[in-house]
């Protein structure tokens, strides 16, 4: 039984549109890493250089040897695994109509993918804990985006990815309080409030519901009597 090749790819634009790269890293089925690859692709977008990525691992891997892809972009895994058997049966063109976009990128991934076991697997990016070859995949791809340089290599020189942020804690919500009464400005010394029961001032006259009422000492009462 032939064992399955593991592998990631990645595609990065700096502005996006802006400098991009793409760059793939494919290890032994134990997902340690064996190799890797990345180039520069110009002025380009972030998901130009995702299908690009994908491009350049599946013509870099044996179509005989079964194949497990990680990969952060939703956009490129729908894209061959959901979205591209209706834009082929309409002719090229997008439920609205319109022509589907990276349609030659997206072709040249079809015709490679032909008759081959590929395997499809979404790894979120940026992780503290997170798919180790996505990171580097990630950060190669970053690498070339950035110096438009080709590389590649082998285990010893593969790219060191950054550290990822740490998720910040989140603080607990504000409590939100009622207020006994609502709050309205008014001609007393004090904080005035809509009164929500009648009552009685320490002045001894009576308040209803609804009237203006403000601190009297420890009781509320007429503002005019603070």
């Amino acid at each position: 039984m032939v064992e399955r090749v593991i592998a990631a790819c990645d595609g990065a634009a700096k502005g996006n549109p802006g400098p991009a790269g793409w760059a793939f890293v494919v290890a032994d089925g134990n997902g340690t890493p064996q190799r890797w690859a990345a180039g520069p692709l110009g002025r380009n977008t972030n998901n130009v250089g995702e299908l690009t990525a994908l491009q350049r691992l599946l013509e870099a891997t044996d179509p005989a040897v079964p194949l497990e892809v990680r990969l952060d972009s939703t956009y490129t895994r729908d894209a061959v695994t959901k979205w591209l058997h209706g834009w082929k049966r309409n002719g090229w063109k997008t439920a609205a109509g319109k022509p589907v976009a990276n349609q030659e990128l997206i072709q040249r991934i079809d015709a490679l993918l032909t008759g081959r076991d590929v395997e499809f697997v979404y790894v979120p990016a940026h992780q503290v804990d997170g798919d180790p070859l996505n990171a580097i995949a990630d950060k190669a791809a970053s690498d070339a985006a950035r110096t438009q340089q080709a590389a590649a290599g082998t285990a010893p020189d593969l790219p060191v990815p950054d550290p990822a942020p740490a998720t910040p804690a989140r603080r607990a919500p504000a409590k939100r309080t009622t207020p006994a009464a609502t709050t309205s400005t008014g001609g007393g010394t004090g904080r005035t409030l809509a009164a929500k029961f009648p009552g009685r001032c320490p002045c001894g006259r009576a308040y209803a519901k609804g009237e203006t009422i403000t601190k009297v000492g420890t009781s509320w009462g007429h503002p005019d009597c603070a």
